[in-house]
């Protein structure tokens, strides 16, 4: 005999059919926003250089030492030059302050922790550098040809702020931003109307009087 199905077991049948399908939908699609998971991320590390200093600062062969590291290290925008002096030196600080003002970087108020302890009649120089990458690029993960729920790839954003982290001058402008001085190109300008509108015309005193006759 044939089993006859009521419309009761039917309705169930597909219903249970329409979930497991809406439930394999939502699993296969989940990417449908326009923020990348791939976001640069930038590192810190520090470098350090201990130098002996005295009463009058560093030696010779100490700023030599402290010269020739800079140039190894390859010195340049970006970094950030830190000094830990117990005996807070001003001559020390300037001696280190001006070797660094050569590479056009200006030394930080305070200086990151580092491991170990600095002994009086020493100073460390601590040279902090950040870099920038976007990790697990390029992403291939994704192995499905068609894209029917019109979702994003998953190497979306890679080549974007991959670019961005590799040419970025100062890696922690990433982060938060470049500070600038508060005065803006506007009022910089004004500056010099402002001084060409408060000067008096030449004419206002008269005339200088020059002979133009010889004898």
């Amino acid at each position: 005999m044939r089993s006859r199905m009521t419309k009761p077991m039917a309705a169930a049948i597909l219903l249970s059919l329409g979930i497991s399908t809406a439930g394999c939908s939502s699993a296969s699609y989940e990417k449908r926003g326009l923020d990348s998971p791939h976001q640069p991320v930038v590192k810190r590390s520090n470098y350090t250089l201990d130098l002996v200093t005295g009463a009058g600062g560093l030696s010779l062969p100490e700023q030599r030492r402290l010269a020739d590291w800079f140039e190894a290290m390859d010195l340049r925008y970006g970094d950030r030059v830190a000094l830990d002096d117990p005996l807070n030196s001003p001559v020390t600080r300037s001696a280190v302050g001006e070797i660094a003002g050569r590479y056009g970087i200006l030394l930080s108020d305070g200086a990151p922790v580092t491991p170990g302890y600095v002994d009086p009649g020493n100073a460390r120089v601590v040279l902090t550098r950040s870099t920038a990458s976007v990790p697990n690029c390029p992403d291939w993960s994704d192995t499905f040809a068609s894209n029917l729920g019109n979702e994003t790839r998953s190497g979306f954003g890679c080549a974007v702020n991959g670019n961005l982290a590799a040419m970025v001058a100062d890696p922690e402008h990433l982060i938060r931003g470049a500070r600038g001085s508060g005065e803006t190109v506007v009022m910089s300008s004004n500056k010099a109307i402002d001084s060409y509108r408060s000067q008096e015309p030449s004419g206002v005193k008269g005339l200088k009087a020059s002979a133009t006759g010889g004898k």
